[in-house]
């Protein structure tokens, strides 16, 4: 069975411009590389996104690794020191949109995949689920391949999630849970008017500032076991109005809440609505909220299988990895639906940047850890 350098692989798929929602050929080139390795792969389409799902192998345990393909955009081409799609090695980093988010642990865990099978160290099955719209609305990509599956019966056991989830140093850090987000529109329908005339209209620009004031004065909670405090953020707030005495006659917000397992996203919706009913007592207009869960927030309870990663990368880096929660939304919050799922990746600080890199021997180390887990896992399957 023909090795994989990890390096190469990660240079092949950097040069698929696959910015969400193009593919860019990113996906046939692992789709060709599984393939070669013996897998049976399964293209998934749903929209216009290109997923893909292969197994080898029959027997439980099923060990899967998770990652997408596609990327951010490139932003101020011209600030990049390379060209963001040439893959470039300069004095042994590698420079390329994709070099840490994440394409660099989908050709890593390929290349572990190749070795530990060539070792005969897989006593059950391998599998991989990647798709190409992690970065966009993650809609038609790793939530749909996940309700098939379901619904399909297939069973995963475990899963590794390719994130670049290192904060300063190779493997210093792991994540074993996410926080929950929720997105909310807001809009305040009153009635236009004159400035000189306030009783001939109905003002929204002060109903919705007494709203924002009142949600962000709520503490949500105090924090939640391995977890930072929830929060609310007000994104954006406006009215459009450049007209000196005029009453405008709407007025709209966004916010995000970022919370912990002591919510639920729904929950917090009708606590919002509940605010917004309260807000609009008395105003001669309507306030409409329009909120969107884009993920439930989770955690893989410390045990066997945490262990087992931690002690794969410590064998490799030399330090024992944090079990950390913190960071923003990954794919991971509908894995978690199938199996427990941990996210292990590269060091994170250049990703969605200008100029993103990868020091060649930190893949190559990546690499090494995904093997010395799979040897592992197979060798003592965790429980939990």
């Amino acid at each position: 069975m023909a090795g994989i350098d990890a390096v190469e692989l990660t240079r092949e798929l950097i040069r698929r411009p696959s910015v969400t929602p193009a593919d860019a050929g990113a996906m046939d080139v692992v789709e060709q590389v599984l393939a070669g390795l013996g897998f049976t792969c399964r293209r998934m389409r749903f929209g216009e996104i290109e997923n893909l799902y292969a197994r080898i192998g029959k027997a439980r345990p099923n060990l899967c690794f998770a990652g997408h393909t596609d990327v951010v955009p490139v932003g101020d081409a011209g600030a990049w020191s390379r060209e963001a799609f040439a893959a470039d090695i300069v004095d042994g980093v590698l420079i390329g949109r994709g070099a840490v988010d994440m394409k660099s642990a989908i050709a890593a865990f390929a290349a572990a995949a190749a070795a530990a099978l060539a070792e005969g160290a897989v006593k059950g099955s391998l599998s991989f689920l990647i798709t190409g719209d992690e970065e966009g609305a993650a809609l038609d990509g790793t939530k749909r391949v996940v309700e098939t599956l379901m619904a399909e019966g297939e069973v995963i056991d475990h899963c590794i999630v390719g994130e670049p989830t290192s904060a300063e140093s190779f493997g210093d850090m792991v994540k074993i849970g996410r926080r929950g987000s929720i997105n909310v529109g807001v809009r305040v329908e009153g009635i236009q008017g004159h400035v000189a005339y306030p009783h001939r209209a109905a003002n929204p620009v002060p109903v919705l500032i007494r709203l924002l004031a009142d949600l962000q004065a709520r503490v949500l909670d105090e924090g939640y076991a391995d977890f930072q405090p929830s929060n609310l953020e007000v994104t954006t707030v406006d009215v459009g109005n450049p007209t000196t005495n005029l009453i405008p006659a709407v007025a709209t917000a966004r916010l995000n809440i970022r919370f912990n397992p002591a919510h639920r996203g729904a929950d917090l919706a009708a606590w919002i609505q509940a605010e917004a009913d309260r807000a609009a007592e008395g105003f001669a207009g309507t306030i409409t909220l329009t909120p969107a869960i884009s993920g439930e927030a989770f955690l893989t309870e410390q045990g066997p299988f945490t262990e087992l990663v931690a002690g794969a990368v410590e064998a490799v880096s030399g330090q024992r990895p944090d079990l950390s929660t913190t960071g923003g939304t990954s794919d991971a919050r509908f894995i978690r639906a199938l199996c427990p799922v941990v996210e292990l990746g590269l060091v994170g600080r250049t990703m969605h940047a200008v100029d993103e890199r990868a020091p060649v021997e930190e893949i190559r180390r990546l690499q090494a850890v995904y093997e010395t887990l799979i040897q592992r896992y197979f060798a003592a399957p965790p429980s939990a």
